[in-house]
């Protein structure tokens, strides 16, 4: 049966030949789908597979790093967009990973999609691997971040380190991602406090802030994950590139190295002194390997 899509965007209209290059520049628009107005964000070249960002928990389009985003969109389409109830898109919250990830497939459906690459962050890298699991022919090439297979080993506890940065955040007036995202050495310190100056550097049309019930059910479906029995990772195919920190305090390395190992057609890389944030704090690093293997 078909379906009827609607695309609106919410600033002026763009003229198709004109290439949004700035993230900070990139226009919010609305496709709607499954009785979701989905909220999002397209920039760089309009040809070839298009790189869909998945993101982390709590999350709106205002928190990918401007510097990943553009660099990505140098060299390909990136669609970035808000998770059903958060941020500008409508609905609510779903409290399952496989709830999310079907979402997103009828989100990628919804721009007329049929191969795209994933570049997911954290909760967004759960997300992936059931896409990837359920539409394996709608996925050509898969980038895994500061994240972990279901049933990996510490997920189950996201809900108490991150509730307990966040009161940290609160009493010492700083954003919780600069504990949970950065280590507390010098050089974490620095990575965090210019990570979120960058996150800043959008100043027209942001988009608003998680609602504490999306919070809420986004918790949930980390820890649901964290407890879920492993799954069978030997079935994706895909080519896939696994990135962290050293010291990711949120979804402990081993979990990469552990994805890494399961995975048949994966590279790791971690990054030195750095946590759940390492491909923010390593940015240019990240964003060179990350465009070498998209372009194999």
């Amino acid at each position: 049966m078909a379906t009827h899509h609607e695309l609106t965007t919410q600033a002026e209209p763009v003229a198709q030949e004109h290439v949004v290059t700035s993230y900070k520049d990139a226009p919010t628009r609305t496709v709607s789908a499954g009785g979701v107005n989905f909220a999002f964000r397209e920039l760089g070249p309009k040809t070839g597979v298009p790189v869909i960002f998945l993101t982390h928990l709590a999350a709106v389009l205002d928190n990918w790093d401007p510097r990943v985003v553009d660099g990505i969109a140098a060299k390909h389409r990136v669609i970035t967009f808000d998770n059903r109830g958060v941020g500008a898109s409508t609905g609510s919250t779903p409290d399952t990973v496989q709830a999310m990830a079907n979402d997103a497939i009828t989100f990628i459906r919804a721009l007329g999609l049929d191969e795209v690459d994933l570049l997911a962050f954290s909760m967004g890298g759960m997300i992936a691997q059931v896409i990837v699991q359920e539409e394996p022919q709608l996925v050509r090439r898969l980038i895994l971040a500061g994240t972990g297979p279901a049933g990996g080993e510490g997920i189950e506890k996201v809900t108490a380190i991150s509730n307990r940065d966040v009161i940290r955040g609160l009493l010492t007036f700083q954003d919780p991602k600069q504990f949970l995202f950065f280590t507390r050495t010098p050089n974490g310190r620095r990575a965090g406090k210019e990570f979120l100056a960058r996150l800043k550097e959008r100043t027209e049309n942001r988009d608003k802030a998680i609602s504490l019930r999306s919070y809420r059910a986004q918790l949930k479906a980390i820890h649901r994950w964290g407890l879920e029995p492993p799954s069978d990772l030997s079935v994706i195919r895909q080519p896939v590139l696994v990135a962290n920190g050293e010291s990711d305090r949120m979804v402990p390395t081993k979990n990469s190295v552990d994805l890494a190992r399961r995975l048949p057609d994966s590279e790791l890389v971690i990054y030195p002194d750095a946590g759940h944030g390492g491909i923010f704090q390593f940015h240019g690093q990240f964003v060179a390997k990350a465009l070498e293997f998209l372009e194999r």
